[in-house]
């Protein structure tokens, strides 16, 4: 990937207050969060220096091997991005219709990653395509170490997944509950409902409501969270996530050798294109830099706490109990379909910690 001097433009829309607050004297630095730039349009359509030869000649800028390559070059450049921090964020949407939950690395929702998530219970239970108007944020799982983090994600799609295909007896039951909630309103046809279901609780609910129970994923995945980082406790207790070594065959030292050495060539060669990047963007005045964001800053918890961040925080209480090392802070509201980060509150930007208690009210 090559330079090129980028618009002012759009990065004053992008970056707002960012941008604007750049003095022409000493060139201020603007920090990116590498997690929320894969949906912008100058990541997807990086630029290219003017000049810049392709498949063996010069291309014009109009050509559709030019924008072929610029394509190309949006998506290497998204993928050394996301390795920044890959692992280390875990960002959950829930459907506003079903209330399903689907997991997700990056802060927005990739159409493949969603639709593979979404099991099979009937007739349009999975949709065609994805409709990001009908994910909404739901919360953010942010850890200090990048095998932990897969580790918890591996565990959270795991539960979901067998949830649904073996959902407890108690999920799909016809309880009291239940025909409360779907008891309908007119006189006449709420009466026919009783005379219906009048000798069928405890019987399994009808094949279209097992679905919608099923699917209801809001409730189990906060408990599910609360349960993988207990069970992730004990795993960190057992020595999970550190380097042992131990004896291995020559041939076994030999593979781990190569595969070292092609993460590190990997590394350098991400590094090298995130660099270019910064360079292409920056101006005399503002110079932009990609860094990791403050949630899964090392300085601002301890290094084996876990945050948590929510769009509404009483859905905290899903889970009956929450592990000593967790920390719980708010959403901040975006206007699109990225994923916003930390809420900045006054007084501190953590409204709960140690097992769920609540912070102390400042005093004046």
């Amino acid at each position: 990937m090559a330079t090129q001097t980028a618009s002012k433009t759009p990065w004053k829309q992008i970056l707002g207050e960012g941008a604007k607050s750049a003095h022409l004297s000493t060139r201020n630095v603007v920090p990116l969060d590498p997690s929320k730039m894969g949906t912008w349009q100058i990541v997807h359509r990086p630029p290219i220096e003017k000049g810049a030869i392709i498949q063996g000649v010069v291309r014009a800028r109009n050509s559709k091997a030019f924008k072929t390559h610029q394509w190309k070059e949006g998506v290497r450049l998204r993928k050394a991005l996301d390795a920044v921090t890959h692992g280390k964020n875990i960002f959950v949407y829930h459907n506003i219709r079903t209330n399903q939950v689907v997991y997700s690395l990056t802060r927005y929702l990739e159409k493949n990653n969603v639709l593979k998530q979404l099991m099979y219970h009937g007739k349009k239970t999975v949709p065609a395509t994805l409709r990001k108007d009908m994910w909404a944020p739901y919360y953010s799982v942010h850890f200090q170490d990048s095998k932990v983090g897969l580790r918890a994600f591996h565990l959270l799609r795991e539960f979901s997944k067998q949830r649904q295909l073996d959902p407890p007896r108690e999920m799909i039951t016809i309880t009291e509950k239940y025909l409360a909630q779907k008891r309908p309103r007119a006189p006449e046809e709420a009466k026919k409902f009783d005379e219906k279901y009048a000798d069928k609780i405890g019987w399994l609910m009808e094949k279209k409501d097992r679905a919608r129970a099923v699917m209801d994923q809001k409730a189990t995945s906060v408990a599910d969270i609360s349960a993988v980082i207990a069970i992730q406790e004990e795993e960190l207790k057992n020595g999970f996530g550190i380097y042992q070594r131990g004896r291995l065959s020559h041939n076994a030292r030999r593979r781990r050798a190569a595969v070292r050495r092609k993460d590190a060539a990997m590394a350098t060669e991400r590094a090298e294109r995130i660099a270019k990047f910064e360079e292409a963007i920056s101006t005399e005045s503002t110079e932009f830099k990609v860094m990791e964001p403050k949630e899964t800053d090392a300085d601002s918890v301890e290094a084996d706490t876990v945050k948590i961040l929510w769009t509404d925080m009483h859905d905290a209480r899903f889970a009956q109990s929450w592990p000593v090392r967790v920390v719980h802070g708010e959403l901040d509201l975006s206007r699109d379909h990225v994923m916003a980060g930390q809420k900045s509150i006054k007084g501190g930007e953590l409204l709960a910690n140690y097992g769920f208690k609540e912070r102390e009210a400042p005093t004046n």
